[in-house]
């Protein structure tokens, strides 16, 4: 199954792929975009160019596991791709995602401007493989 995993975030958000096998996450692209209605649609057209059958967001819960701000944003924009979509949606748990991202591409030399524009869809990467493996 082709699964499209997505890293919200409040100016950018990370958009992963992995391939039919469920075996390898990859990046597929970095969104600019703030206002909810429009990165919905961006995510729509990129899940149907792209043939997605699922949807991975995202859920940054609290070091202790609870539910914060973030999570009730992620779950709306879950709700709205379902309703815009046909796809079932899944949450995976992405605690620390993005500061191990930069930790990967500081490793590999990636300049800090370059990571600021990858960095979340090296996230979205993390959150996939971590979704693919805890379901296999």
């Amino acid at each position: 199954m082709k699964i499209m995993s997505v890293d919200y975030g409040d100016k950018r958000t990370g958009v992963a792929f992995c391939d039919i096998t469920e075996t390898l996450a990859s990046p597929y692209t970095v969104i600019n975009e703030s206002y909810m209605p429009k990165l919905v649609k961006k995510l729509v057209e990129i899940a149907e160019k792209e043939n997605a059958e699922k949807i991975v967001i995202g859920l940054p819960r609290n070091m202790d596991g609870s539910y914060g701000y973030r999570c009730d944003e992620c779950k709306s924009l879950g709700d709205a791709l379902s309703n815009a979509m046909s796809l079932p949606v899944d949450y995976q748990d992405e605690r620390l995602t993005t500061v191990i991202s930069h930790g990967i591409l500081s490793s590999n030399n990636v300049s800090s401007k370059k990571r600021k524009e990858t960095v979340d869809a090296v996230s979205a990467v993390m959150i996939l493989q971590s979704y693919i493996d805890s379901n296999k």
